[in-house]
């Protein structure tokens, strides 16, 4: 798509109404997330090797009070 497609289409959409907008926003962010299985068992062993260090007294769990209280 050229650059001026591109500002045709965003200002196209600045014109839709909150609700279109955000469908449309939707629609694009899950367009960009396909399933990709490589990724998926990468974080699936990266969850379990955290979980087995966890388990072994390597890590420790953060309360997510705690968690919550860091980013507010």
């Amino acid at each position: 798509m050229t650059d001026n497609s591109t500002a045709t289409i965003k200002e196209q959409a600045c014109k839709l109404n909150p609700l279109a907008r955000m469908d449309l926003v939707d629609a694009i962010l899950s367009s960009l997330d396909e399933p990709d299985r490589e990724i998926d068992q990468l974080w699936s062993w990266e969850a379990e090797e955290r979980l087995a260090a966890y388990r072994r007294g390597e890590m420790k769990a953060i309360s997510l009070d705690d968690v919550l209280t860091k980013y507010r």
